[in-house]
């Protein structure tokens, strides 16, 4: 049975980003040797989209209040790349890691008929 999923984000400055989701977004994790931070997530959902263009994996954080969240990153420090913009499926911004890359984050629209925190 499949119990999670293993998501990599790669960086040109590692050391920063990790710094960054433990510290900023207080992701709580384990070093797995040498520094290898190992991060654990929020649950999480999976969509499969398709594409006439090559196959791709992107990484969005989820949120219930993207103004609040947006907000609170903002008082720590950190650089909202895109504002909020209204797409049909919900609520979507980016803000940047230190490495200089975006990390998108988006409010859902849609309805959950399962229960992700649990």
């Amino acid at each position: 049975m499949i119990n999670g999923a293993h998501v990599i984000v790669y960086s040109s400055d590692a050391d920063a980003d990790r710094a960054f989701l433990r510290d900023t977004l207080g992701f709580a994790g384990v070093d797995a040797g040498e520094g290898w931070l190992i991060f654990k997530l929020p649950p999480a959902e999976v969509a499969v989209h398709p594409t006439d263009g090559d196959a791709k994996h992107e990484l969005y954080l989820m949120c219930d209040d993207i103004g609040s969240v947006l907000g609170e990153l903002a008082r720590k420090g950190v650089e909202v790349a895109h504002p909020v913009s209204d797409q049909r499926w919900g609520l979507l911004a980016s803000i940047r890691l230190p490495s200089g890359a975006e990390l998108p984050l988006y409010q859902p629209r849609h309805s959950v008929a399962y229960d992700l925190k649990g």
